[in-house]
C-alpha cells in the first residue's frame, strides 16, 4: 500500500523525531484518511487538520512521560487518539512501553490493530466497552481524550484502576467547569497545563486521587 511523500520538515522540528517516526505517522495519516468514511474514525470536518487538531494534540504529553514508565492503558483510543500517536512517540524515544487502547466500538477496534500490525507496535487492542467490561486495570499511566465528562472518569478510576503513577486527560472548553465540580466530591492533586493546539482546551496530568 503507497501513500504520498509529504514533507513533514515543521512536524519533525515540533514533535523532534526522526524521519522514521514521521513516516511511520505518514502511514497512519494515510490508512486513517483512507478507511475514515467505512469506520467513521474522525470527523470529516477535521480531516484537513489531521496534524494539528489530533496527532499534535495526542502527541503534547510525551513530554511529560517518565522513561521508566512500563505501561499505559487508552480508554476509549477511538482512531487512536492519543493511545497509538503515544505508542509510535515512545519507540522513537526508546521508552519501552507496552500500550493497551480500549476500544468498544468492532470496526474501530479492527483498524486499530491494522495499524499496530503495520507499523510493528507494541500495542494491545481490547475490543471491550471500557465502562461496564474493564475491572482492574492496573497500568503506569492512563490517558484519556474525547472519551467521557470528567466527573464519570474519576468515578472509574477509583473503582476500575489501580497502582497508576499519572492519568493525563485532555478536556475541552468546559473543562474547568468540570475541575470545579469534580474538586467538590474529590481530593484531586494534578497539574494542569493549556494545550498547545486549542486555547479554549487544557491537559490534566493528576498524580493521585481519593474521594473527599
Amino acid at each position: 500500500m503507497a501513500f504520498k511523500s509529504q514533507n513533514h520538515e515543521g512536524l519533525i522540528k515540533l514533535l523532534q523525531v526522526s524521519r522514521e517516526t514521521i513516516y511511520s505517522l505518514n502511514i497512519y495519516e494515510g490508512l486513517l484518511l483512507e478507511n475514515n468514511k467505512k469506520f467513521n474514525l474522525i470527523s470529516t470536518s477535521t480531516e484537513n487538520i489531521l496534524k494539528t487538531r489530533h496527532i499534535l494534540d495526542s502527541a503534547q504529553v510525551i513530554d511529560f512521560i517518565d522513561k521508566n514508565a512500563s505501561s499505559l492503558i487508552d480508554l476509549g483510543s477511538g482512531a487512536g487518539f492519543p493511545g497509538l500517536i503515544i505508542a509510535i512517540l515512545a519507540k522513537d524515544r526508546k521508552i519501552h512501553l507496552k500500550v493497551k487502547l480500549i476500544e468498544k466500538s468492532p470496526k474501530k477496534a479492527s483498524f486499530l490493530r491494522e495499524i499496530v500490525n503495520y507499523l510493528n507496535l507494541n500495542v494491545e487492542v481490547l475490543n471491550i466497552n471500557a465502562l461496564t467490561h474493564a475491572k482492574k486495570l492496573e497500568a503506569d499511566l492512563i490517558v484519556a481524550r474525547a472519551f467521557k465528562p470528567l466527573k464519570i472518569i474519576l468515578q472509574f478510576l477509583d473503582k476500575n484502576t489501580e497502582n497508576w503513577k499519572k492519568v493525563f486527560l485532555f478536556l475541552g472548553k468546559t473543562g474547568q467547569d468540570e475541575l470545579l465540580q469534580a474538586s467538590k466530591s474529590w481530593h484531586i492533586k494534578y497539574k494542569q497545563r493549556m494545550s498547545v493546539t486549542s486555547n479554549d482546551s487544557i491537559v490534566i496530568e493528576i498524580n493521585k486521587l481519593t474521594k473527599k
